[in-house]
């Protein structure tokens, strides 16, 4: 009896040991989700909530593993990669109009006068004529969007009118709405990648930029930028999204467990960038930033001519619509 007591003990022990000694099972396929902001902004917290989402509702059988700060290279890299299959995931908006023309809706300047306008504008006809076009062709899959606060330009020297920006040399991503819209305010917009623009203001290569606050403050531009110059000049969200071909790897248990931590990710971005915005303004003027007024009536007459005179025949239609409205 105590033979067989003894034994029964060896093998719960051995067991045991064995099952402690096992390794963690790996996930069958591993997402790499890269994107230009840093960890403290709200976009990359929504990234890691998706991960966080996806790897519950698939029970580890699928991970997302993110990257912040153009780790794993640049916007329109990432989005080559995409359609390639060398990327899987990153965050991007109107940078996909440089392959579907209707993502330039998705930040046309003076476009929308505030967030709930713009959310009606995305989950409503517009939005999913967008989606089906950066699918069609980019390639790209929108998974979930998050809302951006206004895009404000900042300088070195206040800008209270229009004409105050005459000849300003700026950055402005690799956008045609953006150039367009800079050309005809009179400024010298020059497309660069973000991650350069620090630098070039370090070295006087530019004067100015424009971005929302929560990448003003993120990308420390408060260290060679004076002035936050209140234009709110776009009011436009970006997409959460995935490459075609890495989202078809997926079962179809697994693409409805992603969709669905995406639309969870989207609600959790949007707390957290709604209680960011009501407090970047303070942190900024306390990096010494001054904010300034600044007349948006002059800015707003020059967009809706630029974007008008410069889009493509099939998108004046919606450009005009949105404009009346």
């Amino acid at each position: 009896m105590q033979l067989r007591k003894k034994i029964a003990g060896l093998v719960a022990l051995a067991t045991t040991a064995l099952l402690c000694s096992a390794p963690v099972q790996a996930a069958d396929i591993t997402l790499k989700l890269g994107h230009l902001a840093n960890e403290e902004n709200s976009w990359h917290k929504g990234a890691l909530k998706f991960a966080e989402e996806v790897k519950a509702l698939t029970n580890g059988k699928v991970e997302v593993k993110v990257f912040a700060n153009d780790a794993l290279g640049k916007e329109m890299d990432l989005i080559n990669g995409m359609q390639l299959g060398t990327a899987d995931m990153t965050i991007t908006g109107e940078s996909l109009q440089n392959w579907a023309p209707k993502a330039a809706l998705l930040a046309l300047p003076y476009a929308f006068k505030d967030m709930a306008e713009m959310d009606k504008a995305v989950n409503g006809p517009l939005g999913e004529e967008i989606k089906k076009e950066v699918q069609e062709k980019a390639k790209v899959i929108p998974l979930a969007y998050f809302a951006r606060g206004a895009r404000y330009l900042t300088s070195n020297k206040p800008i209270k009118t229009v004409d105050d920006a005459k000849g300003l040399k700026m950055r402005v991503p690799n956008v045609p709405v953006f150039v367009q819209f800079w050309r005809a305010v009179g400024a010298q917009p020059t497309p660069m990648a973000f991650g350069e623009v620090f630098t070039s203001l370090q070295t006087g290569v530019i004067e100015a930029q424009e971005n929302p606050l929560a990448l003003i403050k993120s990308a420390s531009f408060f260290e060679v930028q004076k002035y936050v110059n209140r234009t709110a000049h776009v009011r436009s969200w970006i997409y959460l999204a995935i490459g075609e071909k890495s989202f078809n790897k997926l079962n179809a248990e697994q693409k409805k467990a992603v969709q669905e931590a995406a639309k969870r990710a989207q609600a959790y971005e949007r707390e957290i960038m709604l209680a960011d915005e009501k407090k970047l303004e303070d942190e900024l003027k306390a990096k010494g930033m001054t904010f300034v007024d600044t007349d948006q009536s002059g800015f707003a007459m020059k967009a809706k001519e630029a974007v008008l005179t410069a889009a493509k025949d099939e998108l004046k239609p919606t450009i005009q619509k949105l404009y009346a409205n």
